[in-house]
């Protein structure tokens, strides 16, 4: 398994394809979500020439027309909205070479009962058109994520288990789309002789997606944008645990790592595992690095009245704006590329951390720098010119 190790510290000169070009595929991945942030980890992943389990030839779904930071992926890009079951069978009933499912979206409603509704609408269309249509399909992966122990947005830090989390812990008392999802997968599968599954539940994720409902690291660089525009400092906009105490990440090709190991080795079959970078780190000291990336001063942390990005971003449409045309960016929307309530959540309190042990007990051994990911995530943003 060279390939982890060499991906893991960043060795590994990848190459979509080789001098001799295969004459067949082994494996078809369906991501479903493909614009999203794991899911476009998944799709540059995937096509790679010495991915395991490959070659892989790759099926990517979303509700949208694909986007130019996309297009460059090998894929065969499908057009779908999972939440309509007529446009879901139609688009995906003609895929029936698929082997691998890798589930990597959700939808997010007003209500935990509303999200539960939802996502297990989706995540039911698509395995009523694809379990029965491929006969070849052998294992689906499904991601969930951390909210699994801390309980719904609504009630975070109410009725969350005692960190470290692992994956054993039982489900807490409380409504969860994540619970919704796995029990329709546990009994999807049953349909299939021989299908498998498995689980996998991310921290917080580091990656790049202007289409991620929750992206941290694009968002705080819109937010650092901002502030070099205006000649501002960089305000950290959280509390003092968050500032001060030990937080975890999730690096999003590690989590496609973690999904492709899954699909493929035989000793991970049929299990849940958390996935985070296998480090720890503090705010304070990353602070630093995002200010540093963009050039703009860092504040000292402030223990009186906190700021957050909700309210210092308020009114800030038509700067970004501003900031868009003068750099010549990819054309956006403050309000699409800056998920202000997420990283005011994240940062508004402690980080309750995982175990990597399971993982590393049925031979997943990756792991990543979490504040080298962070610099290579903010260089990916301006690469691709969402910010400048």
């Amino acid at each position: 398994m060279s390939w982890w190790w060499a991906g893991a510290i960043g060795a590994a000169k990848k190459k979509f394809e080789e001098d001799d070009a295969p004459l067949k595929y082994q494996s078809v991945a369906l991501i479903i979500g493909v614009t999203g942030i794991v899911g476009n980890s998944l799709s540059e992943i995937l096509p790679l020439a010495d991915t395991p389990g490959g070659p892989w030839k790759v099926y990517g779904v979303a509700r949208r027309p694909r986007p130019s930071w996309n297009a460059d992926h090998p894929i065969e890009y499908v057009q779908c909205d999972i939440s309509n079951p007529e446009d879901t069978q139609s688009k995906l009933s003609v895929l029936t070479d698929v082997t691998h499912v890798f589930y990597v979206t959700w939808a997010n409603r007003s209500t935990e009962i509303e999200n539960c509704e939802i996502n297990g609408k989706m995540f039911r269309n698509v395995l009523n058109v694809i379990i029965p249509n491929c006969p070849n399909l052998s294992h689906i992966c499904l991601q969930t994520g951390r909210k699994h122990y801390l309980g719904p947005f609504e009630l975070y830090g109410k009725v969350a288990h005692d960190s470290p989390f692992h994956e054993d812990l039982p489900r807490l008392d409380a409504p969860n789309f994540y619970y919704t999802l796995e029990d329709i997968l546990f009994k999807e599968v049953e349909k299939k002789e021989g299908l498998t599954w498995s689980v996998h539940r991310p921290g917080t994720i580091f990656g790049f997606s202007p289409y991620s409902l929750m992206n941290i690291v694009g968002t705080l660089c819109v937010y650092a944008a901002i502030c070099k525009h205006e000649g501002l400092p960089l305000k950290f906009p959280g509390v003092k645990a968050a500032w001060d105490g030990y937080s975890d990440s999730s690096d999003a090709d590690l989590i496609a790592e973690h999904q492709i190991w899954a699909a493929v080795d035989p000793y991970a079959k049929n299990e849940a595992f958390n996935v985070s970078n296998g480090d720890v780190f503090k705010w304070k000291h990353f602070w630093k690095v995002l200010a540093e990336q963009f050039g703009v001063e860092a504040a000292e942390f402030n223990e009186g009245k906190r700021c957050t990005l909700g309210e210092m971003m308020k009114y800030k449409g038509a700067v970004w704006d501003e900031i868009v045309k003068e750099n010549g960016l990819v054309p956006t929307k403050l309000e699409e590329v800056g998920v202000w309530w997420f990283v005011d959540l994240i940062l508004g309190g402690d980080c309750p951390l995982d175990t990597m042990n399971k993982s590393k007990e049925h031979g997943f051994l990756g792991f990543r720098n979490s504040q080298k990911a962070f610099i290579s995530w903010i260089d990916k943003v301006k690469a691709y010119k969402v910010v400048p």
